[in-house]
């Protein structure tokens, strides 16, 4: 599974941007989805990730109530919602897919087997 991640770019602090993730090609329904981030000097970090039903989700402690993760299997593509944005959110943002998801592991790069190429976001203060 070969993944694209899209919608970012140049936000001012306080605004909002959405990302998509959605695969080149074949069905991403079964699959459940997390994104990751990695700001410049910095490890990459676990953002939310959503299960195969969108049933459940996860969010790292730091994006809890601004950014909100959904997913649309009939469109084939995950979001990710990312409002009041801060300078701190600057990162490229990654998303990645795993078929056999353990919840518990939600938040660890290894639980994931499919990666993105990353977007780029960039927050002004």
């Amino acid at each position: 599974v070969q993944l694209q991640a899209s919608g970012g770019g140049l936000a001012q602090a306080g605004g909002s941007l959405r990302l998509s993730c959605a695969p080149s090609e074949g069905s991403f329904s079964s699959y459940s989805v997390g994104w990751f981030r990695q700001a410049p000097g910095k490890e990459r970090e676990f953002v939310a990730a959503i299960s195969w039903s969108g049933g459940i989700t996860y969010y790292a402690d730091s994006v809890k109530g601004q950014f909100t993760i959904s997913r649309d299997n009939a469109k084939n593509t995950v979001y990710l919602q990312m409002n009041s944005l801060k300078p701190e959110d600057t990162a490229v943002y990654y998303c990645a897919a795993a078929r056999n998801w353990r919840g518990d592991y939600a938040h660890t790069a290894p639980e994931y087997d499919y990666w993105g190429q990353g977007t780029l976001v960039t927050v002004s203060s």
